[in-house]
């Protein structure tokens, strides 16, 4: 059996490759979908009993007790417009995933496997307007396996904190700065949209590291900071900074890793990669701050 640390190593050696291990689940559906394995902190039974929580979203179906700490249960199902999961009487699983520094438990029909794919194996659906589908991958015996937009249900079920009152703002600091996000999130896109028009700067969005690469192209110096996320289909924004390091005349540009994939071992491998700074997604106090530092300094 590997150690924990052969384990660690492995999937350091992944996130050097442009590849991700993931483990698929079944919802009502019985359809096959994924999720990177670095979010996931625990599988478990779960409970016949949940209490409600009041005037809350449908598919919330209540708060669990982990480790001492309470969490919101979301029917995975539910939140991505699937019939319910019957956990009263049907047997059912938690997933316990963390994702911008908080925990959500979610349920799910059941686990089915674990899978490692590299980037570029996972595609996202052109001309698909589904809002909490980002991406496709493929299982070993060729069924599809859909990842879903866990930022967007997550919004869209429980919120996510859009008032950017506390963050400072001097005037005209932002003036004559552009910068490009990168990003397969809708629901992240338009919180770093919504922050960078509050501090007063320029930005344009690209939803991958490929299209981000021929922005450049045509825009290099026209960009003051790239803003990227970590897991995107084709390329990972690790693999995006280095092969920006690896460009001539690139390997100047300042670049943010922005993740909800917030484990602190993601900040050595952000260095690693070449990026500037890694901040976890979502802090706008935070993120500002450091989008000021850099293009001061």
């Amino acid at each position: 059996m590997k150690s924990t640390l052969d384990e660690a190593l492995q999937r350091t050696k992944l996130s050097q490759s442009n590849q991700m291990e993931m483990l698929t689940f079944r919802l009502t559906d019985d359809q096959l979908y994924g999720i990177n394995v670095f979010k996931i902190i625990e599988i478990i039974e779960c409970p016949k009993r949940i209490d409600r929580m009041p005037n809350s979203h449908p598919a919330v179906k209540g708060a669990l007790d982990f480790r001492g700490k309470a969490l919101a249960v979301i029917d995975l199902s539910e939140a991505v417009g699937l019939p319910t999961k019957d956990f009263r009487n049907e047997q059912a699983y938690i997933i316990i995933c963390e994702y911008n520094r908080d925990l959500t438990a979610f349920i799910v029909h059941a686990p089915d496997t674990l899978l490692t794919r590299s980037w570029a194996d996972i595609h996202k659906p052109e001309g698909v307007n589904a809002e909490a589908l980002v991406a496709i991958a493929y299982a070993d015996s060729g069924e599809t396996i859909l990842l879903l937009d866990i930022e967007s249900i997550l919004s869209n079920v429980v919120g996510i904190e859009r008032d950017f009152s506390s963050v400072t703002v001097v005037e005209g600091e932002g003036a004559g700065r552009h910068v490009l996000i990168v990003d397969d999130s809708r629901a992240a896109i338009m919180l770093l949209q919504s922050l960078l028009d509050r501090i007063g700067f320029s930005h344009i969005a690209m939803t991958s590291a490929d299209k981000a690469l021929e922005y450049l192209e045509k825009e290099h110096g026209r960009v003051d900071l790239i803003i990227s996320d970590i897991e995107m289909p084709g390329m990972d924004g690790f693999t995006f900074t280095r092969t920006l390091r690896e460009k001539a005349g690139y390997e100047h540009l300042k670049v943010i890793l922005h993740s909800s994939m917030s484990n602190p071992s993601n900040i050595l491998k952000a260095e690693q990669a070449g990026a500037n700074k890694f901040v976890a997604k979502f802090d706008p106090e935070s993120l500002s701050e450091e989008i000021i530092s850099l293009i001061e300094a």
